[in-house]
């Protein structure tokens, strides 16, 4: 549920942060009512830090490769967003399989943005995946996090077409700033509607969804400011 309260929101992130950057711009020029409080990274090298402290958003490094364990990251990982209190946690390339009881503890308030049509091609090399099956159509998807890798109920999409002659490379460079726009979408949505997940169903303002909102068609496009949220459903 999120209407009212705080929208605070924790990004998470491995690398180059390009989504975080769109999402923390959308936030800056009031296109999602929201506010980055902080950046966390597992990486010391991610590039996304750079840019958050470009924009001046507080930053948060835990190495991976400093804490022996996993629970151990994650137990540090936790204690850094508890004390952040954000109403959600995105994670925007962030590279790190969480665990069940990490993800249980933010039980409908971690989102993630994915390189695919979910459920369609969970996990990595999505790009590659997408024409070595010879689909004509390829996306990213928006969803809540679960235990399961990628399988969470999906929030919303956006597609585009396989063009002859794309590469990996090629998808992934066309398909980037689609995401750029999903993104601030979906969070859009989510700080000003009555979001909830009951079961793995998504309702919205208590009407279940019952596919995935469209960028563009069921949910307003960035790009074009001035429509609703939703437009229809």
């Amino acid at each position: 549920m999120s209407k009212g309260g705080d929208n605070r929101l924790v990004v998470l992130i491995s690398g180059r942060g390009s989504n975080f950057a769109a999402l923390a711009d959308a936030c800056a020029d009031d296109r999602v009512p929201g506010q980055v409080a902080a950046v966390i990274s597992d990486r010391a090298e991610a590039e996304g830090l750079v840019l958050a402290q470009s924009r001046g958003i507080d930053t948060i490094l835990i190495d991976r490769t400093r804490h022996p364990s996993r629970f151990e990251f994650e137990t540090s990982l936790a204690a850094a967003i508890d004390g952040l209190q954000p109403r959600y946690i995105v994670l925007a390339g962030f590279m790190r399989v969480l665990g069940g009881d990490l993800v249980s503890r933010y039980a409908d308030r971690m989102i993630n943005v994915h390189p695919s049509l979910l459920p369609s091609y969970r996990g990595l090399h999505t790009h590659r995946r997408v024409l070595e099956a010879g689909d004509t159509e390829h996306g990213a998807s928006v969803h809540f996090v679960t235990p399961a890798l990628d399988g969470g109920p999906v929030i919303s999409q956006v597609t585009m077409p396989v063009e002859p002659g794309d590469t990996p490379g090629r998808l992934a460079e066309r398909l980037l700033p689609l995401e750029h726009r999903l993104l601030p979408a979906t969070m859009a949505l989510l700080l000003t509607q009555t979001v909830e997940c009951r079961d793995e169903t998504i309702f919205i303002d208590d009407h279940p969804l019952a596919r995935p909102l469209r960028l563009g068609h069921d949910l307003a496009d960035p790009a074009r400011p001035g429509e609703p949220v939703i437009s229809q459903r």
